[in-house]
């Protein structure tokens, strides 16, 4: 066998070691494969998720709305003491929904709807307000754009009685528009929202079997 010859064969067979060894790396691929790109990072779950206390661990249910150790602070702790099942977070959802529920029943003079959950006075308040618009004449449009802001402002908790009160800020947005008998617009403008500011107060006592707070006061 001359020279060349034995040359050819010599990297014919390195050349099939080669593409041999490559396969046993690489794998094979048949047809179209997409190229790989880099998945998006998942978020790992926020330990403020987890409502859980653990070996006297702050409780970020209470620490994400008002001071750790503030007088607040205390009295939601109480109201969790009284009632397992109150949690913060779910209450201000609430807040939140009763919120629109109350406000548009007011201004749509709906008020025999919410009198179970207003305190008296509040009720009266709110009447005198819808009965005095229904003498004049005069009828409201109102429509809810949503809550902008939800805010925790004050708690406190009477552990002989088990009362709690909680006071929530609002900053809702709304169009409201009023209208005399003649149906001309005596405030507000169709299609323009504005900006309403509440502070209420809710109140409960916990552990009883009604699971309803009542507003008990209101101011801005």
């Amino acid at each position: 066998m001359n020279s060349p010859l034995l040359q050819l064969l010599v990297l014919a067979g390195i050349a099939i070691f080669l593409i041999l060894r490559l396969k046993s790396v690489l794998g094979t691929r048949d047809g179209y494969e997409p190229s790989q790109q880099p998945r998006p990072s998942t978020p790992a779950p926020s330990r403020r998720q987890d409502f859980e206390v653990i070996d006297g661990g702050p409780d970020f249910d209470i620490t994400d709305h008002v001071a750790e150790g503030s007088d607040s602070a205390k009295a939601l702790a109480d109201m969790k003491r009284a009632d397992s099942s109150f949690a913060v977070g779910e209450f201000l959802q609430g807040a939140k929904q009763a919120y629109e529920w109350i406000l548009m029943a007011f201004e749509r003079g709906q008020m025999e709807e919410i009198k179970p959950f207003l305190d008296e006075d509040v009720y009266e308040a709110f009447k005198s307000v819808v009965d005095s618009r229904a003498q004049q004449g005069l009828t409201v449009e109102a429509e809810f754009i949503g809550v902008r802001e939800t805010t925790l402002t004050g708690a406190s908790f009477d552990n002989a009685t088990n009362s709690a009160e909680i006071t929530v800020r609002f900053i809702g947005e709304l169009v409201s528009v009023v209208r005399d008998q003649n149906g001309e617009i005596v405030e507000g403008e169709p299609g323009k929202s504005k900006k309403q500011k509440d502070s209420w107060t809710f109140e409960r006592v916990m552990g009883s079997d009604d699971p309803n707070w009542r507003l008990v006061a209101t101011g801005e």
